[in-house]
């Protein structure tokens, strides 16, 4: 949100994630918080209401507003992995993501090749071509990349696995662009990750489940080690 009160929201949530405020403790009271910010009851309490939709707090009548657990955070919130990565913390989710990665997407592309449709194959394929399209160009690769692993998740007809592929969007996008970092000429050409992808959908439109999840395991290990080289020890 902009304004005064996406910038309330910002500082706040940033004061949280950064241990300002730990999990388990109250915030200040709405007068505290109304002169820190300098700002209106309104604004603080409608930033609070943001907040507790994200998960990181829970609003109380009388007892005040506590930070709830770290567990209970909504970490596929694009602003609470944002806060983190400004606070240094956002790396070991971005590792927890691929590790997640590694069990459900070629899961999603076994299905998918037993379940895409004609409108799920060419949107697969789509993708496919805009990748090789946008190897000169990292933002439209970026897009197409995380387009082709949003059609494969579409694409199994699983609609818990289609809804989960809308709350990790933003993490693909994010730990694609660090991945880019790693990208050379040597060992990690982005023309290989292209022909990686492209092997993914060459079995889901053949119907090969086995094929389809060992090479889709095949695109996340390598995104995998380019994250890790990115990152650093």
């Amino acid at each position: 949100m902009r304004g005064q009160q996406g910038r309330v929201i910002e500082a706040l949530g940033e004061a949280i994630v950064s241990g300002r405020f730990a999990p388990g403790t109250l915030l200040p009271r709405e007068s505290e918080l109304m002169s820190e910010q300098e700002v209106s009851r309104t604004s603080i309490r409608e930033a609070m209401k943001v907040l507790a939709a994200k998960g990181l707090v829970e609003i109380r009548q009388k007892t005040g507003t506590r930070v709830r657990p770290l567990d209970l955070w909504n970490l596929f919130d694009a602003d609470v992995l944002r806060w983190h990565l400004r606070q240094g913390r956002g790396e070991s989710i971005l590792r927890d993501l691929i590790e997640l990665r590694q069990v459900i997407e070629p899961a999603a592309a076994r299905m998918a090749a037993g379940r895409a449709d004609f409108d799920d194959l060419q949107r697969i394929d789509q993708a496919v071509r805009s990748m090789q399209d946008g190897v000169r160009n990292l933002d439209a690769y970026l897009r197409a990349d995380v387009a082709f692993h949003m059609a494969v998740f579409g694409a199994s007809h699983n609609l818990l696995f289609a809804r989960l592929s809308h709350l990790v969007a933003d993490f693909l996008e994010i730990s694609f662009h660090l991945q880019q970092q790693a990208l050379n000429e040597e060992d990690n050409r982005i023309q290989d990750d292209v022909d990686g992808h492209r092997l993914v959908f060459e079995a889901i439109r053949r119907g090969d489940g086995n094929a389809a999840a060992e090479r889709m395991l095949e695109v996340v290990l390598n995104g995998k080690s380019s994250l890790y080289r990115a990152l650093g020890p």
